[in-house]
């Protein structure tokens, strides 16, 4: 079979710069883009300890072994409950959520006048997430 030529447009200099550069800045709605990868690499960005340039290749690993350690275990996720990834990957979420209600309910009972319009509850429990929903996911029952 005959090889496909190139388009002219293809032959100019620095056009396949262009071209790798335009597939990774892929819009939100494609396949490829994980908000879960985004908001990690956003919150890792900001760190105040997050230097403007890492002296070799070892002090980045140091970094990054560092913060993920933190980001998996001391930090706690809006999007999950305020639980940190690790409570929720290891199954401690109904333990924790029992925890936090008995806190709330104990300084509703100590202090009713501090909760005007009614007793407070901690944040709903995560539930799945997905990157790319299944789009038929069999019917289970646990």
């Amino acid at each position: 079979p005959r090889q496909p030529q190139p388009r002219p447009s293809q032959l100019e200099p620095g056009n396949a710069q262009r071209r790798r550069l335009s597939s990774t800045l892929c819009p939100k709605n494609r396949a490829r883009y994980n908000p879960f990868s985004e908001s990690h690499f956003k919150i890792l960005k900001y760190q105040p300890q997050f230097p403007q340039r890492f002296g070799c290749i070892e002090d980045a690993r140091s970094f990054c072994r560092r913060f993920f350690d933190w980001y998996n275990q001391d930090h706690h996720h809006a999007g999950i409950g305020l639980m940190t990834p690790d409570q929720v990957h290891y199954g401690q979420i109904n333990a924790i959520y029992a925890a936090r209600q008995h806190t709330l309910d104990q300084a509703f009972r100590n202090n009713p006048h501090r909760f005007v319009n009614k007793p407070p509850t901690p944040p709903a429990k995560p539930t799945a997430a997905w990157i790319n929903p299944p789009t038929d996911m069999p019917n289970t029952r646990a």
